[in-house]
């Protein structure tokens, strides 16, 4: 037994060498262990390979998906930032009505406005439209989009089955438009008209007003030459604060006319003296004492003021001469010294008169002497006549102030008519204007409440299935050392979702669209508007942020008007607007470009509709091999019947440009696929 064992060894070793034998079993051993080795790792990577092919079809089902998401989103901010265009111009075009300089481009430009939010409506009408036959068919493109994919992976030697389900395969989108009116325009319109009909009718009585006024300042510091300033530099001692000298009747009220004749005549009355000798000097000087008395009490007793939306000006007309004096104060207060002559009463300028030689008397009014009470000295001979001489001279001729100051008195009283008619139009353009805002508040309420909530089948994910069937291993691996072998049928499941990238200004969903839009038109002035397109696209680029790119847009446009003078009801409706367009409720919008990404099939399969992982692997099972129409693969998952459109070119929309013509959102469904839209 020993021998025989050592017999057995020596057939492979010899002198401590092995020998040809032992090679040669060696080879054998090596060779067989290699094959096999090589067998297993290709039956391992056609395992694998499946795998592979499921997860391409998952993430091919999440670029429609995503290719979706884009063409919705570029809709979506056509829709919203054209009607903000529209509302933005005739908002601005609402507030240029009721300044004079801009009423002609203010029109225009509210027409625009108007014109832009009915080819808003219509946009949205039919992106709604479009978009929803889309949604309908996602899920089929999804699937088709599957299963292309996952028949590519496929080589000579084996081919994969798949396709790709949409998880959810319901849509929660919601589209406004399609089910109720869109911005309204009609009431708009209308309050627009009769705003521009109240605000010309304010612009012919501010006009009519204004000329008045200036007159007036005119009569007071504005005409060249003598006027109420020069006169009283020249016949009084006022300093330059009480005889203010204004270089436009813009900024001159007729108070500082008021001011200076009070301070004129109390000016006057302080430095009146007799010019000369004698009886006849001083009754002069008494007479313009009475006068200058008399002015200063009807002046200090005078108003002009706006009170309760009316002007009141209670600033009489001096009198000119003798009769007019008749029917004054003047005439009829006692306030004449009289004494007791031998031929009866008699009235004096003073007491100092050489004829009152008698007993003093009552203070005596100017009319006692003409009515017989009282007789007329007969030094001084004083009486209503003397009076009058005082302003009859300085009245008639233009070296007077009286001459001026009656002019700007006829001319306050003008003023007064027009400004009261501006006053009550001016409540009229307010109450117009209150109608415009609130149509235009109604508006842009509706305009935030009408965009589509984008929710799609596949808004949580994509189920890829893949399935291929039995495998001969190849001849070439088939050999005596390790005989073939056959790979039984196979499948897997995968899933993907959409993953957020970064968002820039150059880099977002719009930005290509914008891009495109910017090379195929142009821009195009509109009433106030120097660039239509322009204002278009920058709301269309501040679509993430909408409430803030109106807001700015509308202090851009009305920002030159105030250049222009804003009156009170155009600042009110300026302010009212704006203040409306800053308060804006508008939802943040995420520009983000989604990627595909595999995930976690049981996430996606959760919400998916199917009861879990079990009802899923069963599909998979039910997966006819070889089958490569979408929607058999579909009936055969128990999918149920999917909507179809069989167009290679969908358009979306004609989304109509603001400087005319339009521009078709199209998707080429052969490229939305293959994950890319135009």
């Amino acid at each position: 037994m020993r021998r025989g064992r050592r017999f057995g060894i020596d057939c492979f070793l010899e002198e401590g060498a092995y020998t040809t034998l032992a090679s040669a079993v060696a080879l054998l051993v090596v060779l067989t262990l290699l094959f096999s080795s090589v067998t297993a790792i290709w039956s391992a990577a056609r395992s694998g390979e499946v795998q592979a092919s499921a997860d391409a079809t998952a993430l091919a089902g999440s670029n429609v998906v995503a290719s979706y998401r884009t063409a919705a989103t570029v809709v979506d901010a056509a829709v919203l930032s054209m009607g903000l265009a529209g509302l933005c111009m005739t908002g601005a075009g609402l507030v240029a009505t009721l300044i004079p300089g801009a009423q002609a481009a203010a029109a225009e430009t509210v027409e625009a406005g108007i014109r832009m939010l009915d080819l808003r409506n219509d946009l949205a009408a039919s992106a709604s439209e479009g978009l929803s036959r889309l949604e309908g068919a996602l899920p089929y493109l999804v699937a088709a989009n599957g299963a292309r994919v996952c028949a590519a992976q496929g080589t000579e030697e084996i081919a994969y089955t798949g396709t790709a389900l949409a998880a959810p395969r319901d849509s929660a989108s919601r589209f406004p438009a399609l089910e109720g009116e869109g911005i309204p325009t009609e009431e708009l319109t209308a309050t627009a008209d009769e705003l521009d009909e109240a605000a010309r009718a304010l612009s012919a009585a501010a006009e009519q007003a204004e000329d008045a006024k200036r007159a007036a300042w005119l009569a007071d510091c504005g005409s060249e030459g003598a006027n109420m300033q020069e006169r009283a530099g020249r016949l009084s001692g006022l300093t330059a604060a009480e005889n203010p000298d204004f270089a436009s009747s813009i900024t001159w009220e007729p108070q500082v006319a008021l001011d200076r004749a009070r301070a004129y005549y109390r000016w006057r009355l302080a430095h009146n003296a007799p010019e000369g000798p004698g009886v006849e000097a001083a009754a002069d000087a008494a007479a313009r004492d009475a006068f200058y008395a008399y002015a200063l009490q009807e002046l200090e007793g005078a108003r002009i003021e706006e009170v309760d939306g009316r002007m009141v000006s209670t600033l009489e007309l001096l009198p000119r001469n003798t009769d007019e004096v008749r029917g004054t104060a003047l005439y009829s207060d006692a306030r004449w010294p009289s004494t007791v002559e031998a031929e009866g009463l008699t009235l004096h300028y003073g007491s100092g008169c050489p004829g009152a030689t008698g007993a003093a008397g009552p203070l005596l009014a100017l009319a006692a002497t003409e009515s017989g009470a009282a007789r007329e000295c007969p030094v001084c001979r004083f009486g209503v006549g003397d009076v009058g001489k005082t302003p009859a001279a300085s009245t008639s001729i233009d070296s007077g102030f009286e001459y001026h100051l009656r002019a700007f008195t006829q001319a306050l009283d003008e003023y007064v008519v027009r400004r009261n008619e501006e006053l009550a139009l001016e409540g009229a353009a307010r109450e117009a204007a209150d109608a415009s805002a609130g149509a235009f508040e109604e508006a842009l309420g509706t305009l935030a409440g009408k965009r589509p909530r984008i929710a799609p089948p596949g808004r949580y994910g994509c189920i890829g299935v893949a399935v291929t069937g039995e495998s001969a291993t190849p001849e070439e691996l088939s050999q005596a050392f390790a005989p073939g072998s056959v790979l039984a049928a196979r499948g897997a499941l995968s899933a993907s979702a959409l993953a957020p990238e970064a968002a820039t200004s150059s880099h977002n969903v719009l930005s290509e669209f914008f891009a495109r839009v910017s090379e195929e038109t142009g821009g195009g002035a509109i009433g106030l508007v120097d660039d239509v397109m322009g204002l278009w696209g920058s709301l269309l680029m501040s679509y993430g942020e909408a409430a803030g790119g109106l807001a700015s847009a509308f202090d851009g446009m009305t920002e030159g008007l105030s250049s222009l003078g804003m009156g009170p009801v155009a600042s009110w409706l300026n302010d009212r607007i704006d203040g409306a367009a800053s308060a804006l409720d508008l939802e943040p919008v995420d520009l983000s470009l989604v990627k595909p990404v595999l995930t976690d099939t049981s996430h996606v399969i959760a919400r998916s509709g199917m009861s879990g992982l079990a009802d899923a692997q069963e599909l998979m099972r039910s997966l006819p091999v070889g089958a490569t129409d979408p929607e058999a693969l579909l009936a055969a998952l128990g999918y149920g019947a999917v909507e179809t459109i069989d167009e290679l070119t969908f358009t979306l929309a004609e989304i109509p440009l603001p400087g005319g013509g339009s521009l078709p959102l199209t998707i080429r469904l052969r490229d939305l696929v293959r994950g890319g839209a135009s």
